[in-house]
């Protein structure tokens, strides 16, 4: 058995992998995957794969390749969310802001540079005209410290996934202003140069055993129900979100990978566009 460190969001879209692991799908070729919870996100996650202390990472494509691009040495080994992230974007239940336009010269609570949070704050702020060069930051390192920072007066603004945050919005913890879109695909599965120098055969196996889950996972009979029961959400907002998520069984392309280089170089969140050699393994 080869053990293999995999880390990811303990979010909805990650069930296929623990499907697939109580199935012992991975057990049966030979391959003890170690999954663990990265509740901080992607800059934490890139910090992990940077230490080697994870061989693959289900991680956010905006900020796996802004890390890459910064010396990382790690690779893109295949798309795994194939459609936009729903960014909401929260304030605490009692403020008195009411549109994302009231924002502007707010503080963004973020889990840490170089996470989604931080990345899409940027998009967001271009979307509305600001200049993103006035963003300021507070780090609070995940849900639970955004909801503690925002309720106790911080006055910041909070962006994460739509779908997770709802219940939040439901008990009146957040209040949600509107929603920004990426635009690209939002989720990537990455892996360290040192885990793809020296495991080619095991990476093979994995990603056939998770694109067979993922391309059925829509089918499995009250897939709905299990999702709800397993993330504490509603049928409702569940169905919902699997309307509007593809799982992907292809690699990033060309095209994909300069759009997000050039929307990071945009917001001077990269020095240069790079080949695409250095985000993806060779014969990508």
């Amino acid at each position: 058995m080869k053990t293999i460190r995999i880390i990811g969001v303990p979010e909805h879209f990650n069930l296929p992998w623990h499907l697939a692991m109580e199935d012992g799908a991975f057990e049966d070729r030979g391959i003890n995957l170690e999954w663990t919870d990265i509740p901080e996100g992607t800059g934490k996650m890139c910090q992990l794969l940077k230490d080697n202390k994870a061989d693959l990472a289900i991680i956010l494509t905006e900020g796996i390749i802004k890390s890459i691009s910064q010396g990382n040495p790690s690779k893109i080994v295949q798309e795994f969310i194939s459609s936009p992230l729903l960014w909401g974007i929260h304030v605490a239940a009692e403020s008195s802001r009411n549109s994302i336009q009231d924002l502007q010269d707010d503080k963004v609570a973020i889990s840490r540079f170089g996470s989604g949070s931080h990345l899409m704050a940027y998009v967001n702020a271009q979307n509305q005209g600001w200049d993103p060069e006035k963003l300021q930051f507070e780090i609070i390192n995940n849900l639970e410290g955004a909801v503690k920072s925002l309720n106790e007066g911080s006055g910041a603004y909070f962006m994460w996934e739509h779908f997770t945050t709802k219940p939040l919005v439901d008990k009146g913890i957040f209040k949600r202003l509107g929603d920004c879109p990426t635009p690209w695909p939002c989720f990537v599965i990455a892996a360290t140069d040192s885990f793809l120098g020296s495991q080619p055969g095991a990476l093979k196996h994995i990603l056939e055993v998770i694109n067979t889950y993922t391309e059925e996972f829509k089918q499995i009979p009250s897939i709905d129900r299990t999702l709800a029961n397993r993330y504490g959400q509603k049928l409702d907002d569940i169905k919902k979100w699997l309307s509007k998520t593809i799982w992907g069984q292809h690699q990033l392309s060309e095209e994909t990978l300069l759009n997000v280089q050039e929307k990071l170089l945009s917001l001077n969140l990269i020095e240069e566009i790079k080949q695409p050699d250095t985000f993806l393994p060779p014969n990508h």
